[in-house]
């Protein structure tokens, strides 16, 4: 094995990829330098992180820095092997996919709900200085542009992650203080299956475990819009209790008015028959079990897709209902909100 020192940088120089060598506060080497920083701050993040998506995703983009250190210590040019605008790509498609597991952001982020996430926003920060120093070799020696726009992708990626991280960090923390109130509540007689009616303080925002509250509702209205407005389509959500009476309505702008009653509708189905409309749609057909079950209930049994119950425990809470795209494009956006809930109700419970 090679010794570690070599003693060649005794006098203040380095060597870039090839013969030449400069001094150790050439810019090459001031970019690198804050990369290998950065890197490092990811390392300590994904040690941290308890999401494993965000893990993948930090180990991966550990591995293209290395792609990207060696070109900025290429002096003649670009390396043997460079970052492309496939890897930009795959940046934003990471981007999209992790802002779509996180409620909108309305106020300024205050780092430290967890150290994975904090050590993330560090990296992020680093970045943004290497990003900076990077243009500013850019300048004066050449970088093609796929350098910068990869840097510049990655720091709004680092922030994302943090933010699924720290998503990840409150639920586990809700989850945590509820178990030791069943735990304390058990020594007095309270049973476990009686969580359905504890209550927490989650993100400053009440939230009723297990009951389909005000709070909770707004959570999956404001998935549902995130998903209908990555997917272009404007719609109306709505949210029902286990009654089927309404929590929460809300209409995208440019949802069709027709589509206020229907998505009502579709969640008090999805309430009143305890499954997803769009299984009716099969059984009500003709010849079918429930054929003409559309004309009971006043009218307002719908028997088409966009409409899911919202269950857990064995139980049926209430109902999300989606309408103003095709049956397809509502099924896409109710989904993700009910993948909210599935988060909340696994998290709260501690399924």
């Amino acid at each position: 094995m090679s010794r570690i020192y070599t003693r060649t940088g005794d006098q203040g120089e380095t060597g870039l990829l090839g013969p030449v060598r400069v001094p150790k506060f050439h810019l090459r080497v001031e970019v690198n330098g804050t990369l290998d920083e950065a890197g490092a701050a990811m390392a300590l993040g994904r040690s941290m992180v308890r999401d494993f998506w965000v893990s993948q995703v930090v180990e991966r983009v550990q591995r293209e820095m290395f792609l990207l250190g060696a070109e900025v210590a290429s002096a003649g040019g670009a390396a043997a092997t460079s970052l492309t605008a496939s890897h930009v790509q795959a940046l934003e498609r990471d981007i999209d996919h992790g802002t779509g597991r996180i409620p909108p952001m309305r106020r300024f982020i205050v780092p430290g709900m967890s150290t994975g996430a904090a050590a993330l926003h560090l990296a992020r920060t680093i970045i943004r200085r290497a990003e900076r120093q990077a243009v500013k070799l850019a300048r004066q020696e050449g970088l093609r542009p796929e350098i910068l726009s990869y840097l510049n992708r990655l720091s709004d990626l680092l922030f994302v992650l943090a933010r699924v991280e720290e998503h990840e960090a409150v639920i586990e923390l809700v989850k945590q203080q509820v178990i030791q109130k069943l735990r304390e509540g058990n020594a007095g007689g309270i049973w476990l299956n009686e969580a359905a009616n504890a209550t927490r303080v989650w993100g400053r925002q009440h939230v009723m475990v297990g009951e389909v509250s005000l709070e909770v509702a707004k959570k999956l209205l404001e998935a549902a819009e995130v998903k209908a407005e990555a997917i272009g389509v404007p719609v109306v959500v709505a949210v029902v209790d286990t009654g089927g009476n309404l929590v929460a309505l809300h209409r995208m702008d440019g949802a069709l008015l027709g589509s206020l009653d229907i998505a009502i509708n579709k969640a008090f189905t999805a309430a009143a028959f305890k499954m997803e409309t769009g299984r009716l749609s099969t059984l009500a057909a003709p010849g079918s079990p429930l054929f003409g079950i559309n004309t009971t209930n006043g009218g307002r049994v719908v028997t088409f897709g966009g409409g899911f119950p919202l269950a857990g425990e064995g139980r049926v809470f209430g109902g999300i209902g989606v309408s103003g795209g095709t049956v397809d494009e509502d099924e896409i956006v109710g989904r993700s909100a009910l993948e909210v809930w599935e988060r909340i109700t696994r998290g709260l419970l501690g399924n």
